[in-house]
């Protein structure tokens, strides 16, 4: 009797089965992680978006050639805190969080940690606080935004994007190479203003703030990344850069925060207002699936 034989068979180590010896349907990555742990869904990719600090488990690569061990991501720091010195004076919008946009990142079968910047205090009579940098474990750091400056200390502190400089020829603080801008001097007389914080796109001024980037990771185009309004004595208010920048106060009207997971700057304290806090960062990932 002649031998049986297979009309298949099994092809590589992950024991994909072949019909009649042709070459085997592709094997995409899986990963948990985030805060959907098994992501959302964009066609034919899935989408992870860490809002906060945890860890990506990359379970499994593919044997796809092209997308088997890649994935794009998005890292924003969290942006700076605005500067104020609770009088007529207006102190320097928050610098936007550091943001990087990575694409074809190989990656192995393991856990990473990423840890998402929080973002920094708005100034109460003081300078406001850098926001603190969001990493994806070793491979990227994004560094958080700069504090806007105030009265006593003019200047506006550097990091991702830099703080505005407050007002009277307050000093924008510099920004990150690859990650944003730089913050807008401080008008030197009346009405007063603070600079506007830097944004990925664009430097803050004298009269704006720094604008953010549009970034579609997610599937949707969404805008990250843009600095704080600058204080003024007077009206009306500096906006806030598209992206999350808060806006700056205005006589009698308090600032607002930077924009949680889009890491804004905080809006300036002017006019006796209290300044805003930094928008915390945000990471996110995206790889093929099927």
């Amino acid at each position: 009797m002649a031998p049986i034989r297979s009309t298949g068979s099994y092809i590589g180590g992950r024991g994909i089965y072949s019909p009649n010896g042709s070459s085997p349907a592709p094997v995409f990555m899986t990963a948990t992680g985030g805060d959907v742990p098994e992501g959302t869904i964009d066609g034919d990719y899935k989408v992870h978006t860490f809002n906060s600090s945890g860890t990506l488990e990359v379970a499994s690569l593919g044997t796809d050639p092209t997308y088997g061990s890649i994935l794009d991501y998005l890292i924003v720091a969290g942006g700076g805190g605005g500067g104020s010195r609770l009088s007529s004076i207006g102190g320097g919008g928050g610098g936007a969080g550091g943001m990087y946009e990575v694409t074809s990142q190989i990656v192995t079968e393991r856990t990473y940690i990423i840890t998402v910047g929080a973002g920094g205090a708005g100034g109460a009579g003081t300078r406001g606080s850098n926001g603190s940098s969001s990493t994806f474990e070793t491979i990227k750091t994004a560094v958080g935004g700069g504090g806007g400056g105030t009265f006593w200390t003019k200047s506006g502190l550097s990091g991702g994007s830099g703080g505005g400089g407050a007002a009277r020829n307050g000093a924008g603080g510099s920004g990150t190479s690859g990650e944003g801008n730089a913050g807008g001097l401080g008008i030197s007389g009346a009405p007063f203003r603070g600079g506007g914080g830097g944004g990925k796109s664009t430097a803050g001024t004298s009269t704006t703030a720094g604008a953010g980037k549009a970034n579609s990771i997610t599937g949707t185009s969404i805008y990250y990344a843009g600095g704080g309004g600058g204080g003024i004595s007077t009206t009306p208010s500096m906006a806030g850069g598209t992206g999350g920048g808060g806006t700056g106060a205005e006589s009698g009207i308090s600032a607002t925060d930077g924009t949680a997971n889009l890491g804004g700057g905080g809006g300036a304290g002017g006019g006796g207002a209290v300044s805003g806090n930094g928008g915390k960062g945000v990471f996110i990932i995206r790889y093929k699936f099927k």
